[in-house]
């Protein structure tokens, strides 16, 4: 899943959301250097992406793509389950997007020290752009794809992908609400799991 999808899932928490959010930068047991709000964060975020990986749905949506954009058809997919989330807000939170996203990025700032630097280096970018509120565009689906493309030096081809979001639309978010309805459930069962374990 892709960033709104992970700090969604996160709950209502800022530390473990942050820890979430950043968790891709944390690599092996170096997550045990943070407090452990974050560090319940950031195995949430391994295991999340572990139940994806393996999620017949989700498989089913990254087939679709991998004739054209092989191993970037799941990168793909989790940014594409983003715009379904975005566009679909309101059936999974009561506060709406704006307000929420709002909020992730003041307690981003509020625990500035704590975020490693590419996140501090990002994160300028990603508030003055917006990229949480964008997704529920397919224009911002669109820019947030040619962004990636260009980070694969533009080898990817996913600048392309907002074609098959189009002319597939009705199916990703078929399986999109299938697939992030047992995701959410998975999640809370492991966010609980893991505050007993890790939280005293």
């Amino acid at each position: 899943m892709n960033y709104l999808a992970h700090i969604y899932l996160s709950g209502e928490n800022d530390l473990i959301t942050i820890g979430n959010f950043i968790a891709d930068g944390i690599k092996g047991n170096r997550y045990k250097t943070y407090e452990p709000e974050i560090q319940i964060g950031i195995l949430l975020h391994r295991h999340i992406d572990t139940f994806t990986d393996a999620h017949k749905t989700v498989r089913q949506s990254t087939k679709r793509l991998h004739a054209k954009y092989s191993h970037y058809s799941g990168v793909i997919v989790d940014i594409l389950y983003d715009h379904f989330l975005a566009k679909n807000w309101e059936k999974y939170s009561p506060i709406s997007l704006e307000n929420y996203v709002e909020k992730f990025y003041t307690s981003l700032n509020n625990n500035f020290e704590i975020l490693p630097l590419r996140i501090q280096k990002m994160l300028p970018y990603m508030m003055t752009d917006n990229w949480l509120l964008t997704y529920a565009s397919i224009d911002g689906i669109a820019k947030v794809l040619a962004g990636m493309n260009k980070r694969t030096k533009n080898r990817s081809g996913m600048n392309e992908a907002v074609k098959e979001l189009e002319e597939f639309y009705t199916e990703f978010e078929t399986e999109f609400t299938i697939f992030f309805d047992e995701l959410i459930e998975f999640s809370n069962k492991k966010l609980g799991e893991l505050k007993n374990e890790l939280i005293p």
